[in-house]
């Protein structure tokens, strides 16, 4: 074959019969690499190369403030570049047109304004300009998933529009034949010459729509070396393999090497912030659905704790202030405890994207069923936080190369609350709240009352959606089986777009079954309006009728292979923590209780709680207030709020990474 790769123009002198497996894949490896280059090489020739310009003019750029700016805008195939003014350095950004969709837009103002925009909401810029620049000029923001653009008339405006179809659909075309034309040009000659010369053909043929397009091809753009079926076809094909050829070495033992670090990208300009070491969680209990993982069996050693308890209590009594035998704790704090809502926040970021608010709902709502099903075996209890103590961790989105960051902190003792606050700014959403946690003892039975609502804020849209929590119910304390469950009912509200949830959390009745066990039933509406029903089980399938259709689905289901899908945590490195984070603070009660030594586990909590009593003292005869570290308090609504907290949206162009260093979660900006 003379031909192995792509109708590549080389001939090769040994013919296919005579070239072995493993030589033959060499050959095809060498075309791959030159025709990628080629590919590369023609890209940045369009970009850099000044004669090769489709159109360029100003034009009026709306910024997120919604206010317009004047740019100068150069169309070039399969990219539109922007500049503050037409000279060189004055870069703003660069937007990839590849994955872009057009559309006309309606406006009351003067001109013709049209948008450009990515169906998906992902971003339409590049990370680089085009010379390499990492930081465009300063301008007013710029929206990330799309640009609304105003020509000054309706004839312009149209011409951009016609214009930009061509760049979209023919960019291939467009790179080879006006790289060629170029060159048949004096290279010192002027660009406007090829602008103009489109820009009149534009007028002239007046394309309105995308019906002449292969008309423009066949008799601007003809070239038969260009329609190579193969080289067409298996240019997608050519871009998924790049991706992969890093991954791993194939059954061959000739993997080449040079091939995989053409393939890798290299950040010339790395980011460098001081941040925190994180390390991926070792171990976590997810626990199983159903009643059998909710129970505990106590020995004989144990229920004789659980009755001199009972000595020092009585029913309808508050048990914050009282001291909880160690065989029913869990090893970690309440404040780890508060982060198992998380590992499902990849949900928040679709949620964030979906521009119903009928199924944004519908995705917090999943998002919030998604947090309970991670339960330890038996029945226990996380330990109570002690005044100052902190937790950080975070999440990876790995199809959104962002990260999801929980820091919460202990920020008062009586009452015992805790506050937290949860950021992804990249994705478009961040989380706040606190809760106080209140124990009532009723004779068998006792309940964990979280008292308190998490504000779920979408950046980009400015709604906050308001949610309660469940209470925790154990019952058989004094006979019967030690059983936890999950009560109450719980309220999300989105006060700006007026849809509700309501979800009741249903303790088991007397005579129940099984099947009666965790049970939830809820309702989505919008005003007073029910729009659909929830019936199902918290820790396992729930599904979703929707009132107008009678329609039935699953809603939520946490199978083995969602589990699976879960996010990654990562934990500060413990070398790297403070005295006063969980992990570090709780150490030794942790070892003891791993290794069932219930009296060690006993002694190392009572010289913690000790330490804190004692701390008070001192404080109260010194006439000194506990200062949180990393909360403040609202002194007219008494809520509690993160130091730190950046709520503006995600500027792509400024904003370049997200990071958290010694509690604070900042961004790293380009200027």
């Amino acid at each position: 074959e003379s031909k192995l790769f792509n109708g590549s123009e080389k001939d090769i002198s040994l013919s296919s019969s005579k070239l072995t497996k493993k030589e033959s894949l060499k050959v095809q490896k060498k075309n791959y690499r030159e025709e990628k280059k080629r590919a590369t090489k023609e890209l940045l020739s369009t970009i850099t190369d000044p004669s090769v310009i489709v159109m360029a003019d100003w034009l009026k750029i709306r910024g997120t403030l919604k206010s317009w700016t004047k740019l100068w805008c150069v169309l070039k195939p399969g990219v539109l570049l922007i500049y503050k003014t037409p000279k060189n350095g004055q870069w703003v950004g660069t937007v990839l047109l590849n994955a872009c969709e057009l559309i006309e837009r309606p406006s009351k103002k003067d001109g013709f304004c049209f948008k450009l925009f990515h169906p998906l909401e992902q971003s339409i810029w590049a990370v680089k300009g085009p010379k390499g620049e990492a930081v465009g000029s300063i301008t007013q923001p710029l929206p990330s998933s799309y640009l609304i653009i105003r020509a000054a008339s309706e004839s312009d405006g149209r011409c951009w529009m016609d214009a930009l179809e061509l760049a979209l659909k023919c960019s291939s075309l467009l790179k080879r034949t006006m790289i060629r034309e170029g060159k048949e040009h004096d290279l010192n000659s002027s660009s406007d010459s090829t602008h103009v010369s489109l820009y009149g053909l534009l007028r002239a043929n007046n394309l309105h729509s995308g019906e002449n397009f292969p008309e423009i091809e066949r008799h601007q753009f003809k070239d038969p070396d260009l329609y190579s079926d193969k080289s067409d076809k298996e240019n997608d094909h050519d871009h998924d393999e790049s991706d992969n050829d890093g991954l791993g070495k194939s059954e061959e033992s000739d993997s080449d090497t040079s091939e995989r670090q053409d393939d890798s990208y290299v950040d010339p300009e790395p980011i460098d912030v001081k941040e925190t070491t994180y390390l991926e969680q070792s171990h976590e209990e997810l626990g199983e659905a159903g009643e059998a993982a909710q129970t505990e069996v106590v020995s004989e050693e144990n229920k004789s704790l659980i009755w001199t308890l009972l000595k020092q209590v009585r029913p309808g009594m508050d048990l914050s202030k009282v001291v909880l035998p160690t065989f029913i704790l869990e090893p970690r704090s309440f404040l780890d405890k508060l982060s198992d809502y998380y590992y499902h926040a990849d949900f928040l970021s679709e949620a964030a994207l979906e521009e119903n608010a009928y199924n944004r709902m519908k995705k917090v709502v999943k998002w919030y069923l998604s947090g309970f099903y991670k339960k330890p075996k038996g029945l226990k209890k996380p330990y109570n936080p002690i005044l100052g103590e902190t937790f950080r961790c975070m999440w990876i989105h790995p199809r959104t190369n962002s990260k999801t960051f929980y820091i919460a902190e202990q920020v008062s003792h009586h009452p015992p609350i805790s506050a937290f606050y949860v950021s992804n700014r990249k994705d478009g959403f961040c989380l706040s709240g606190s809760i106080l946690a209140k124990s009532k003892f009723y004779g068998n039975s006792l309940s964990a009352i979280l008292d308190g609502e998490g504000r779920l804020t979408f950046l980009n849209r400015g709604e906050d959606y308001v949610m309660t929590m469940p209470y925790a119910h154990c019952k058989g304390i004094l006979y019967g089986t030690m059983t936890l469950e999950l009560g109450g009912t719980v309220n999300i509200t989105c006060e700006k777009t007026g849809y509700s949830a309501t979800i009741e959390f249903k303790l088991k009745p007397f005579l129940g079954n099984n099947d009666s066990v965790n049970q939830i039933s809820g309702k989505i509406k919008l005003g007073k309006e029910v729009l659909a029903i929830l019936e199902g089980h918290w820790d396992s399938e729930v599904t979703i009728s929707d009132k107008k259709t009678d329609v039935s689905e699953i809603f939520w289901n946490p199978t083995s292979d969602i589990k699976q899908r879960r996010l990654l945590r990562y934990t500060v490195k413990f070398e790297e923590q403070g005295d006063f984070e969980s992990e570090k603070l709780w150490q030794q009660v942790t070892r003891a209780i791993n290794n069932k030594d219930q009296t060690e586990a006993t002694q190392e909590k009572y010289v913690l709680e000790e330490a804190q009593r004692k701390g008070a003292k001192e404080r109260k005869l010194k006439g000194e207030e506990w200062t949180c570290k990393l909360f403040d308090q609202d002194s007219v609504t008494g809520e509690w709020h993160y130091k730190y907290a950046d709520t503006r949206p995600w500027d792509p162009l400024n904003d370049m990474i997200q990071f958290e260093k010694d509690g604070a979660i900042q961004t790293k900006v380009r200027h």
